[in-house]
C-alpha cells in the first residue's frame, strides 16, 4: 500500500507483549504505529479487575501518540500473544478512526487492509458540524 514497513513495525508490537499487564485473561496484546512524522508510538493492555475498565493497547498506543506531540497515524500493528495480527475490537476500531481516518493501514495476514473495510461507514468529526 505504501513504503511504510510493516515487518518492521509488527516487531515493534511483538516487542510490546512484555508489558502487557493482563493477568485477568492472560491475552497479552501489543500494538505500534507510525504517525504522519514518521515518529513510532507503542502501546499494550492494561487489564483492571473490575474488566470494563481495562485499557486496550490500541488505546495506550493512541495515548502515546497524543503524549509525545499528536499527529496522525499512518499505520498500525496489533499483535496477540502468539505474535500474530489481532483485529482492533470495536471501540479501538473507533479511536483508531479518530485518529488516523478510513485510510488508516491496519497490519494483517496475508494483507493488510485498511481501517475503512473494519469500520465501514465511521462516525467521526465531521459528523459533528
Amino acid at each position: 500500500m505504501t513504503d511504510i514497513d510493516l515487518a518492521e513495525l509488527r516487531q515493534l508490537a511483538i516487542a510490546q507483549l512484555a508489558q502487557s499487564y493482563s493477568p485477568y485473561s492472560n491475552f497479552p496484546v501489543g500494538a505500534a504505529g507510525i504517525a504522519d512524522d514518521g515518529r513510532t508510538v507503542v502501546g499494550t493492555n492494561v487489564e483492571n479487575a473490575s474488566y470494563g475498565l481495562t485499557l486496550c493497547a490500541e488505546c495506550s498506543m493512541v495515548s502515546d501518540l497524543v503524549r509525545t506531540g499528536g499527529g496522525r497515524l499512518l499505520a498500525v500493528s496489533t499483535v496477540q500473544g502468539d505474535e500474530t495480527p489481532v483485529a482492533p475490537c470495536g471501540r479501538c476500531r473507533q479511536l483508531l478512526f479518530e485518529h488516523g481516518g478510513g485510510g488508516l493501514i491496519v497490519d494483517w495476514d496475508p494483507e493488510p487492509l485498511l481501517l475503512d473495510a473494519l469500520i465501514p461507514e465511521a462516525f467521526g468529526p465531521s459528523n459533528l458540524a
